[in-house]
């Protein structure tokens, strides 16, 4: 057996891998492309850039900034990749406590990440008995072409620390492997040998006794015939397969390197006496150290346990949602709660800002316009001035669910495939306004963000008319609830009363609708609304010849809702915050319309 054969025979051609000639697995490739990943529970699910390459996970807010570094990456070696077992695009990687949540766009394309991520790893050698057979390998190779001369009388003499002396024994270990398989290979020639001389003897004894003449008693002819067996016996036991090998040399280096070892182990085993009181000081610091480390964590258990925190976009609304639906109701109320604080102590700059758009005359708003959403727009007025001013009792069915002076706000119950779809109307009554100008803070986008304070974004996508324009906006996120956003159309209309004794009506009617300038994405769950604010304006007779004063005048306001949130939530959840914003909305706008409307000349 040649010295190669040796070394390599911890492993079989069959074991080996298929490579290419850069070392890599066949079949492994780089790979990069868009990937959601969770980012918080704040901004949820946002596309990155991800590239897979040389066994490791890299991640860029987008392509553009490949050149500037990555904002994350994991090695693959040890990682640990889950696909999610309910949503088909999605897997999780982690390692150690480091998760990452992703999304790809379908399930073929997660398939595809998840088998490069694992060919990557494969690559990498970690978890593959081949691979281990390698290392081995290699590590035999640099031991074996280490000669005798690396380990010199100096190896043998006492060092000075721990680490010194574990050196030597490394270097030891290789020496002695190494004459073990010298001795092996000896022993084994050896073994080779004596099988063939037994072999050649008995084939020499055989012949011997077949060329003997017993015709002949001649002492002499025997006595020739006996040397010349015992020199084909003698030279048959020469050691022809030993590979010159010496073995008393051998045995004599074998005995002086374990010596070297006892004495290595000796000399570390007193290193180790000494140290045991530093030793034992060390370990009681630290175990003083864990203990109020476990302390710590018991006590932020318990906060936790008091308050409860999700991270992960398992927390989120759905239907396979981790968090129950008391939990879910109360991290909404919370988010809420939040969010009216920032909004009290925006008001005052609010209030302080001036904005003013030039109002357009009343006729503008009389006619529907020549717009191609003229028809849908017609017909959505007709409705509410139909539906949506008819009383609340009789077989509507409409339940009252809040009363706060003028104002009352009603429910109907509707569920469809177990999405919660209550329309809402609630009545009010406002003094000091003008259904007209009630009707033109509400429709007007200038003043938007002055009143409304779930809004995160917004832009008009296009204008059609002067009272009618396609508004998309994404609303602030109220978690563990996904983030919504609105894409509708956005109309105000006068609609003349047929008695000249009745107040003329003012409308805006907001209704979905789609746009290809404002398509839906992952990031944002598209809601789809109907909603109406009608408006009419009763003015009293003021005393004697006074002029008419805002003191006079009373807006009767009917507001209605139907919004399909898109999305699974809890039942409860939803109609508790409906119950709970939509009054206080009301409130809001109608306080900062009267704001507003102080002290200027009245819009009727």
């Amino acid at each position: 057996m040649s010295d190669n054969q040796s070394w390599n025979s911890s492993g079989s051609e069959e074991d080996v891998e298929p490579r290419d000639e850069s070392g890599h697995l066949v079949g492994v490739v780089d790979l990069s492309g868009v990937l959601s990943k969770w980012t918080n529970y704040i901004h949820g699910w946002q596309d990155r850039w991800v590239v897979l390459k040389n066994n490791t996970l890299s991640y860029y807010k987008s392509q553009d900034e490949t050149e500037y570094g990555c904002r994350g990456s994991l090695c693959l070696s040890k990682a640990v990749i889950t696909p999610h077992e309910f949503d088909e695009c999605r897997l999780d990687i982690s390692v150690n406590d480091s998760v990452w949540y992703l999304r790809a766009q379908d399930p073929e394309h997660r398939h595809q990440w998840i088998d490069s991520i694992e060919l990557h790893r494969a690559d990498s050698g970690y978890g593959s008995e081949s691979s281990l057979r390698r290392h081995g390998s290699m590590l035999s190779l640099t031991s074996a072409t280490s000669g005798f001369s690396a380990t010199s009388t100096s190896s043998f003499k006492k060092g000075h620390s721990l680490k010194e002396k574990l050196a030597e024994m490394e270097t030891f270990r290789d020496i002695l492997c190494r004459q073990v398989d010298t001795l092996q290979k000896y022993f084994d020639s050896c073994s080779d040998a004596v099988s063939k001389d037994e072999l050649q003897r008995d084939k020499i004894v055989e012949d011997d006794e077949d060329d003997f003449p017993n015709t002949r008693t001649d002492g002499e002819f025997l006595h020739n015939n006996n040397n010349s067996c015992k020199e084909k016996l003698f030279q048959s036991l020469s050691p022809k397969g030993i590979n010159g090998i010496d073995f008393k040399g051998e045995a004599i280096t074998f005995k002086a390197t374990t010596a070297g070892i006892l004495a290595t182990l000796s000399h570390c085993i007193d290193l180790m006496v000494k140290r045991e009181d530093s030793w034992q000081k060390r370990v009681d610091k630290e175990m003083e150290k864990r203990r109020r480390i476990e302390d710590g964590y018991k006590s932020a258990l318990n906060e936790l346990k008091k308050k409860p925190q999700f991270g992960g976009p398992d927390y989120e609304e759905g239907p396979n949602s981790l968090i129950n639906e008391d939990e879910f109701f109360d991290a909404v109320e919370a988010a809420l709660d939040r969010h009216d604080k920032i909004e009290e102590q925006s008001h005052t700059d609010k209030t302080r800002i001036q904005r003013s758009s030039p109002v357009p005359p009343g006729d503008v708003y009389s006619s529907t316009g020549t717009h191609r959403f003229a028809d849908k727009v017609e017909e959505m007025v007709q409705n509410h001035m139909t539906y949506s001013l008819q009383d609340v009792g009789g077989d509507a069915n409409w339940q009252l669910v809040v009363e706060e002076g003028e104002m009352k706000v009603y429910r109907r119950e509707v569920e469809e495939n177990g999405i919660v779809l209550d329309p809402l109307k609630a009545t009010h009554s406002v003094k000091g306004v003008t259904g007209h100008e009630i009707c033109h803070y509400f429709w007007d986008t200038t003043y938007r963000n002055d009143w409304e304070t779930t809004i995160e974004s917004f832009n008009v996508v296009e204008t059609l008319s002067d009272n009618a324009a396609i508004v998309y906006q994404t609303h602030k996120r109220v978690w563990p609830a996904s983030q919504r956003d609105v894409l509708y159309l956005s109309a105000m209309r006068k609609i003349l009363a047929n008695n000249e004794n009745d107040p003329d009506t003012w409308l805006v009617c907001n209704f979905s609708v789609d746009h290809d300038d404002a398509q839906p994405s992952n990031k944002c769950v598209r809601a789809k609304i109907n909603i109406g604010m009608i408006c009419q304006t009763l003015v009293s007779p003021p005393e004697g010849d006074k002029e008419i004063s805002r003191d006079n005048i009373l807006c009767k306001i009917t507001y209605v809702a139907n919004v399909n949130p898109g999305g699974w939530a809890p039942a409860s959840v939803l109609r508790a915050v409906a119950k709970r914003e939509y009054p206080k909305f009301l409130k809001r706008f109608t306080s900062y319309v009267q704001d507003k409307t102080a002290g200027k000349p009245i819009l009727f």
